[in-house]
């Protein structure tokens, strides 16, 4: 696509717009974020190194959730300021049309839909994998280094630890209670236990103890004894919903989420894992997919709603509330279609008819928009008076 002097002038304007708020509110979320993490440092005696890495590793998927949003922004953004300066007005008088601006749009759109593919696809499920090794690894140090004789400390949300003293590099008297999954918590008790590495993986060997299980459902209680027993600790890294390591200890079993979207695509469908969250899988392996259509459809949301030209009489706030209210409204239904589609194939099917639908709508108003504008001002009306009328409100306060 070829551009020209306009088109670059406009493009130029919507990227460094898209820039600015994409640091901006990628910056915001992800102190939020970080904050969370301190306890890395004061509670688990990590570096200000492993606080950052840790930290750093959520960029990807804030990135890719926001850069639509940004996108979003941007167009409103530029759409509103060339308005303003009369630029369109201009434009539409040397008999530009309407959809002709779409171009330099477009071009952004493209840039922000790779990014956000690359982002879902690639980078965010390396990004999630490394982080889950490396708070394995955060694991063990604190288990072997940081952890106090005689103190219950918590490793993960139900998993509690405990040791009577540290002998030389072993651990004595060692107590562990998982209860991550109710129906089945597991108490370990081992003499002896040290901190080990292996194959790139950290495991608590464990010497001359005892497991014991619990099935609620079954209301019996099974107590195995050992010699030594390998526990994975990244088998600790996981919920009580079906999560990694289903009672093996021994064994690490990535989520969706941390796997490629080519394993996703070529999943076994033997491995006991994928049996029990089948609908995790295929929830996860559509969002990703779907991703790079909403870019599409928030650019053309934003550029149907104010993309012509106004003049200062033609009020622009009610097209730009209802532009924020129909992308907020598809964001929504997609993250419900998102959290359904674990149970109904059909839910996964939406994650795409949303935005497609949003596509083509937008498409339609911006080549009929005067046609369709004005039911859709009837239509909105109800819907945004009560906005303008808390904003008039808060001006006069």
């Amino acid at each position: 696509m070829l551009l020209n002097r306009l088109d670059r002038y406009i493009l130029k304007i919507a990227a460094v717009a898209a820039i600015v708020l994409l640091l901006g509110l990628t910056g915001v979320i992800w102190v939020t974020q970080a904050l969370r993490e301190v306890d890395l440092i004061t509670g688990k005696g990590q570096t200000v190194l492993i606080f950052l890495t840790v930290t750093l590793l959520s960029l990807p998927a804030l990135l890719a959730g926001i850069a639509p949003v940004a996108l979003f922004m941007s167009t409103l953004y530029t759409l509103n300021k060339l308005n303003g300066d009369s630029e369109l007005i201009v434009m539409n008088a040397a008999g530009v049309a309407p959809h002709r601006v779409t171009r330099p749009f477009l071009v952004l759109t493209m840039a922000t839909a790779v990014i956000v593919a690359w982002m879902t696809i690639s980078v965010m499920p390396a990004s999630f994998r490394t982080l889950r090794d490396l708070i394995t690894l955060i694991r063990a140090d604190f288990v072997a280094n940081v952890v106090k004789e005689g103190q219950f400390v918590s490793l993960d949300s139900g998993v509690t630890f405990h040791y009577r003293e540290k002998v030389g590099d072993a651990l004595v008297g060692i107590f562990m209670q998982d209860r991550r999954d109710p129906t089945q918590p597991s108490i370990y008790l081992a003499e002896r236990g040290r901190t080990v590495e292996a194959e790139g993986q950290s495991f608590l060997m464990l010497e001359k103890g005892t497991i014991q299980r619990d099935a609620k459902n079954t209301n019996t209680t099974s107590i195995i004894s050992f010699e030594r027993y390998a526990l994975n600790l990244s088998a600790l890294t996981g919920d009580s919903s079906g999560g990694p390591g289903e009672g093996d200890g021994d064994k690490v079993v990535y989520k969706p989420r941390e796997r490629s979207t080519w394993e996703l695509l070529n999943q076994n469908p033997n491995e006991p894992y994928y049996k029990i969250q089948e609908g995790r899988f295929r929830a996860e392996l559509h969002n990703r997919l779907s991703a790079p259509l909403y870019p599409f459809a928030f650019m053309l949301i934003a550029f149907a709603a104010i993309g012509e030209a106004r003049t200062t009489r033609q009020g622009r706030a009610l097209a730009i509330q209802a532009a924020i209210m129909i992308v907020g409204a598809t964001r929504l239904a997609a993250y419900a279609a998102w959290t359904a589609s674990v149970r109904s194939p059909f839910a996964a099917a939406l994650l795409y008819i949303l935005p497609i639908a949003a596509i083509l709508l937008a498409i339609a108003f911006i080549f009929y928009g005067e046609r369709l504008r004005p039911v859709l001002s009837r239509v909105m009306t109800p819907l945004t008076l009560p906005l303008a009328h808390l904003a008039s409100r808060f001006r006069r306060a």
